[in-house]
């Protein structure tokens, strides 16, 4: 019968100690296995592939693959049967099939590795270079004089951006 009641992590470490084939060598060696096929896996892909999926599981000759998306998982459909083969032929014999699985938690995990990152730079990385000329002040001030109060304050202090030479002092002049 198989134990599935939850079990005190304190009385695992302790059986773990006690037995040689322990529940924790066994996933360590479960771990070990998966990233070794995650390796190989993604030896055999194409290189825009790899970083947007990962081998989640290998149970029952089956193999889960994990994509980032849905526009992936169609990109690796295309790809699944020469893995296939290629997995049967040199590591896997008795794979039977691939599952494709969307996990979008590769995307946000590897944001650097997505081709729209590579193309556009962050909005909030770009320090703001903009500044108002002494002309542009001028003209604001210019422009202030004329206008209600609460528009002229606004105004003024959109022109004082511009620097200490338009400053309230200098524009009596």
């Amino acid at each position: 019968m198989r134990d599935s009641h939850p079990q005190a992590l304190f009385d695992v470490l302790e059986e773990s100690i006690a037995k040689t084939s322990n529940p924790l060598r066994t996933i360590q060696r479960n771990a070990m296995a998966i990233n070794k096929l995650n390796q190989a896996v993604k030896a055999l892909l194409p290189t825009e592939i790899k970083p947007m999926c990962r081998v989640a599981n290998y149970r029952n000759s089956i193999l889960v693959i994990e994509v980032a998306n849905a526009s992936w998982m169609t990109r690796l459909n295309y790809e699944k049967l020469n893995l296939l083969s290629a997995l049967r032929g040199s590591i896997l014999p008795s794979l039977s099939s691939i599952d494709i699985r969307i996990n979008p938690v590769i995307m946000r995990k590897k944001p650097e590795n997505s081709s729209l990152n590579n193309q556009t730079v962050k909005f909030n990385q770009i320090p703001n270079k903009r500044k108002i000329s002494t002309e542009t002040a001028t003209h604001l001030l210019r422009l202030a004089e004329n206008s209600s109060k609460g528009l002229r304050e606004r105004l003024e202090r959109l022109a004082a951006l511009a620097g200490e030479s338009t400053s309230a002092t200098n524009r009596k002049s």
